[in-house]
């Protein structure tokens, strides 16, 4: 029954999610474990790749890049050794709206794991000759991007719903900006962007509350204070309702259509995931797979799913098909999208919805690290230590009537936003966009 959770998702429920306070005030989620002798560290900044000035786009990925090339009087193949010897694992990530870090480590060894992560945080070297091998990394990863269509879509949708916002910029960079990017560069967002008052921490596995207050003052307490204050404005998403054709000379099509979708504190969240999983979010049991693939056999396959940042919500749908049946395919998208706008769920597809969105859950949750990235995450959509009861609850609690109402009120067929990359037949009304690859090719110039 709908209102009735599943045994195996009742545990998702008690994660036992404590908050732990250091002496210094440095707050951090802590969900202790002590069956298996591992801990998980990791920790987010708000303030991702989105604030890299333009002419230095790929600022935030660099220092990501590089933060674990060394630090204070260890170079970076003394780093990297030490880190090899007590088998801890350290890494460093940028999104669009915040900078991840986290480290992973045997308890025998967290003290030395604690030590080289407070190291890389407070005294990375940025030495120059070890800046210039990840640029050239970095720079070879951006051109191989360039021959995969579904990245040159991604690419060209961002330039074109994205207009005028930072988030139109790829996190990685572009060619031209990444080679100009210094050590000082490095130095200068390090001093910025990693401030205590953005600083959020998840904990997980074999450690104490106690253990781990003064520890949060020892990795992070020495940072700076606040960050350099920061504002990007909501995205007003352009291009509603247009086609775009990158052409490219390959026997299939790479399709991306998008259009608004819904912030994740709306109170129709829950029904909204239903309406996805539903629609193309459940694989092989939905619409769109049954419509597209199995009755028709256009793709291979075909799926959607709710994005939402800091400033913009989308609802996306990608798919991959030949040339000859592109527009065919977004002919029948479409068409669910309508047909979904104005009907809902059944109440077999609302059940099998619940059945899944509850279980997948405690089925992800099965390491250390997981736990740790699920309740930082909890953190940085400010979702609340209870949102595991919370989210199994609401999700129970949505009715057909409900998918019914958020249908109607998100879907709308003639605000997809499409990019086509190949050479699609019998598409209408198309602009044509300039490949990426040529734009990097004529910047490198």
């Amino acid at each position: 029954m709908p209102g009735r959770a599943p045994q195996q998702t009742i545990a998702a429920q008690n994660l036992g999610i404590q908050v732990v306070t250091s002496p210094g005030g440095i707050t951090a989620w802590l969900v202790e474990d002590h069956m298996v002798p591992v801990v998980s560290l990791q920790f987010a900044l708000r303030g991702g790749s989105a604030l890299d000035p333009e002419a230095k786009a790929g600022l935030a990925n660099l220092v990501a890049s590089t933060l674990d090339e060394g630090a204070g009087d260890m170079e970076a193949s003394d780093f990297h050794q030490a880190l090899e010897d007590q088998s801890i694992y350290l890494s460093f990530s940028a999104a669009r709206d915040e900078f991840r870090g986290g480290v992973k480590t045997l308890t025998a060894n967290a003290a030395e794991a604690w030590r080289l992560l407070s190291l890389a945080l407070t005294a990375p070297r940025f030495d120059a000759a070890e800046v210039a091998r990840v640029k050239e990394q970095i720079l070879s990863d951006i051109q191989h991007h360039y021959s995969d269509p579904s990245w040159v879509a991604s690419r060209s949708l961002n330039d074109v719903i994205f207009t005028g916002h930072a988030y139109r910029l790829p996190g990685s960079g572009f060619e031209h900006t990444v080679a100009g990017i210094t050590p000082d560069d490095l130095h200068s967002w390090m001093t910025a962007r990693m401030g205590r008052d953005q600083l959020m921490v998840a904990v997980a596995g074999d450690i104490s509350a106690a253990a781990l207050a003064p520890l949060l003052d020892q990795i992070f307490g020495t940072l700076p204070a606040r960050t350099v204050p920061f504002e990007l404005p909501v995205v007003r998403l352009a291009a509603a309702g247009k086609n775009f054709v990158v052409t490219r000379n390959i026997p299939q099509t790479r399709l991306i259509m998008t259009q608004f979708g819904i912030p994740r504190s709306d109170a129709d969240w829950y029904a909204a995931a239903i309406l996805n999983y539903v629609l193309g979010g459940g694989g092989f049991n939905s619409r769109l797979m049954l419509e597209v693939r199995e009755k028709r056999g256009l793709t291979y396959g075909v799926d959607t799913q709710l994005r939402h940042y800091d400033h913009a919500n989308l609802l996306m749908v990608s798919a991959a098909t030949s040339n000859a049946s592109a527009a065919e395919a977004i002919r029948i998208i479409k068409e669910e999208w309508q047909k979904m706008a104005s009907g809902g769920v059944t109440a077999d597809e609302l059940r099998d919805a619940q059945t899944y969105l509850t279980g997948a859950l405690p089925l992800a949750l099965t390491s250390t690290d997981k736990i740790a990235d699920f309740i930082l995450q909890l953190q940085l959509e400010e979702l609340g230590i209870d949102y595991p009861a919370e989210r199994l609850r609401k999700l129970n609690a949505v009715t057909q009537t409900d998918v019914a109402r958020v249908a109607k009120r998100l879907l709308d067929p003639a605000a997809l936003t499409l990019i086509a990359v190949g050479e699609p037949e019998n598409l209408e009304k198309a602009e044509y966009l300039p490949d990426p690859a040529l734009q990097g090719a004529q910047h490198a110039a």
